[in-house]
């Protein structure tokens, strides 16, 4: 079985290779072949999942090592997998969405002349990410990440044509090339520490190093998470990243792309478990994005990047949860995977109205869209019922176990935590209850565009409308699912470990308090939007509305204190490079220069200016001996 774990990537990359080199004779069957190898690699993962299942819960680890990398004297670097509990589940669900999202794709594509090579970014972006999640030691990870990062760029930037995606591809390459940074000054400090970068010999001596390089080890990977998983101060690149096509918002912002960080921190537990002081940090920045995200959903307008600031919110959910230790491990990785079923299927409804409405993506055009758009409507419902924690739904039962976890954690800090993981749940409440009454609520309020025609709202094709019914199915029964019997708890404990905590508070009281937080998030929405007509232009809105329209001012501040900041820091170093360095160095040339000019004049060329020379130099000789022998 250790056999098919190389298969699981190497069936994508073999799509992305052929799609991507096979030229323009592919076009018409591209789609079907990625899709086709997406979908053999969901079934490989299938196989190992049975396979796994049918092993004791300390015997579900797979390795397989196909040959050293880099095989020098005290630095070994091996291509090795590792297959657990833990890698397993983002394998499932990263090819199992994955070939969800290029289904959907065949239709939503479909007038796209360069669909071929679409469907190639797709296929070496599963590939790469399922190389990150297989990798047995961080230096294979890292290739893994650098990976995903490049099919990123070039899949948010597939419509280059518009200079919008174009700047939004770069925006998300570089801002993710800070935290990549990280990730390498984090291998370097294992590797300076450990004196490896394997999985194994870091994790089983992490509790046996200095705490001080534990500390920066862990700022470092969270650093990393921050930039993958768009986590504060590292999130400007994500609701820019809606200029790519709707099918790459569901796939690197629901369940692949932005889960990467959350992967890294629960893989990496031990060391942030023997760091107390990275861990602190961990939570704090969960909690202030999940804010954060959650805030700047309220007053987008435009649908995907209200779902943007949503899955900002939700990852920040989970950092939360991860950066709670032992307690809250496996409730981070729960949430991931149920928010991978309704983020995913709630961003396919949104590509789905798109289709419906000429691409329009601002939700004062839309409105009831139920009654033309029925699937669509009943999907998109089930994945907001989900992601507010509706009793019964996904969300009801990983989010709970987060705020739980939260309030867990004790003392003052487990009470702070647990207050912004319950603002955020009425917050959540509020922007998905406005999206759903904008859009599929009301009397219809689109017009005809600039050319004067008017959208005809229709259901899409079944390749769209099936991948949608799975995710809802998902969305519906999978937190029960996984919540029965502890199931998933007791799967990934023996990779993640688990403890209980002691909460101040009982689960029916949380449980009692997200009801609330809920009712009153929802009332508010349907308040402002339910009872109200919705103007086609926006209203002016308060300071914190101005502000969350423009994403809490996250761009001007990366313009003052980064781009200014950067240009003062250039240019004094110009400054002093041309003053000091530059200075002294041509100052002393310039020294030298004169000098040897001066001594120039001496050498002359006439006889006579030689002859006095030397007479004066041997009459000065003269002298010293003469005033010598009289002293």
């Amino acid at each position: 079985m250790e056999n098919l774990i190389a298969l699981l990537i190497a069936a994508p990359l073999l799509g992305a290779a052929v799609l991507l080199v096979g030229g323009r004779r592919l076009d018409g069957v591209g789609h079907w072949i990625g899709t086709l190898l997406s979908t053999t690699s969901f079934v490989f993962g299938v196989i190992l999942f049975a396979d796994l299942l049918g092993k004791d819960a300390e015997h579900r680890t797979l390795m397989q090592h196909l040959f050293t990398w880099v095989p020098v004297e005290g630095f070994q670097a091996d291509v090795a997998f590792r297959l657990d509990q833990l890698s397993m589940t983002f394998v499932l669900l990263i090819t199992g969405v994955g070939s969800l999202i290029h289904l959907y794709s065949i239709g939503y594509m479909e007038h796209d002349e360069r669909r071929r090579r679409f469907f190639g970014y797709l296929n070496l972006f599963l590939a790469a990410m399922l190389l990150l999640v297989l990798a047995d030691n961080y230096l294979l990870l890292y290739v893994g990440w650098e990976g995903v990062g490049l099919a990123s760029y070039l899949l948010i930037g597939f419509w280059q044509h518009k200079p919008s995606a174009a700047t939004a591809a770069k925006k998300a390459f570089l801002v993710n090339r800070v935290g990549d940074m990280g990730l390498s000054i984090a291998i370097m400090l294992m590797f300076t520490t450990f004196g490896t970068f394997a999985f194994g010999p870091v994790l089983t001596h992490a509790t046996g190093a200095s705490e001080g390089k534990l500390t920066a080890i862990g700022l470092m990977l969270l650093l990393a998470a921050c930039g993958k998983s768009a986590q504060v101060p590292l999130q400007s690149w994500l609701g820019d990243a809606m200029e790519g096509p709707t099918p790459v918002s569901a796939l690197i912002h629901a369940a692949t792309m932005v889960t990467a960080g959350v992967y890294l921190i629960v893989r990496s537990g031990a060391i942030f478990n023997a760091a107390p002081d990275a861990q602190l940090v961990v939570t704090v920045v969960g909690a202030v994005t999940l804010l954060f995200g959650a805030i700047v959903g309220c007053a987008k307008d435009d649908i995907k990047k209200a779902l943007a600031g949503s899955t900002m919110s939700q990852i920040g959910y989970m950092v939360l949860a991860a950066g709670l230790g032992p307690i809250g491990y496996v409730f981070a990785i729960m949430h991931l995977v149920t928010h991978g079923f309704f983020k995913a299927g709630l961003f396919l409804g949104a590509g789905s109205v798109m289709h419906g409405m000429n691409d329009e993506v601002d939700m004062r055009k839309f409105g009831g869209l139920r009654t033309y758009m029925p699937v669509t409507f009943i999907t998109f419902g089930l994945g907001y019922l989900a992601i507010i924690g509706f009793p019964g739904l996904s969300g009801f039962f990983s989010k709970d176990k987060i705020i739980e976890a939260a309030f867990a954690k004790g003392g003052t800090e487990g009470w702070i935590l647990g207050a912004c993981a319950l603002l955020g749940a009425a917050i959540t409440a509020f922007y998905m209850t406005r999206v759903m009454l904008m859009t599929f609520f009301g009397e219809k309020r689109w017009q005809p565009d600039e050319h004067g025609h008017e959208p005809h709202p229709h259901e899409s094709p079944k390749s769209m409308t099936i991948p949608m019914i799975v995710l809802a199915i998902g969305s519906v029964f999978g937190g029960a699912f996984f919540s029965i019997g502890d199931r998933f708890l007791h799967w990934l404990e023996p990779v993640t470990g688990h403890s209980e905590g002691d909460s101040p508070l009982s689960a029916a009281t949380v449980t009692g308090a997200t009801m609330v937080c809920l009712v009153i998030g929802v009332g508010i929405a349907w308040l402002q939007y339910g009872r109200r007509a919705v103007p086609a232009v926006a209203p002016r809105g308060s300071l914190l509305t101005r502000a969350a329209r423009r994403d809490l001012l996250q761009d001007d501040f990366n313009h003052v204190v980064l781009v200014r900041g950067g240009e003062h820091l250039t240019r004094s170093l110009v400054y002093v490079d041309h003053t000091l360095v530059d200075g002294v160095v041509n100052g002393t040339a310039a020294g030298f220069g004169g000098l040897s000019g001066r001594l120039r004049k001496l050498q002359n060329g006439y006889a006579r200016s030689y002859a006095v020379s030397m007479f004066g130099g041997a009459a000065l000789l003269v002298a010293a001996t003469l005033l010598m022998r009289a002293v």
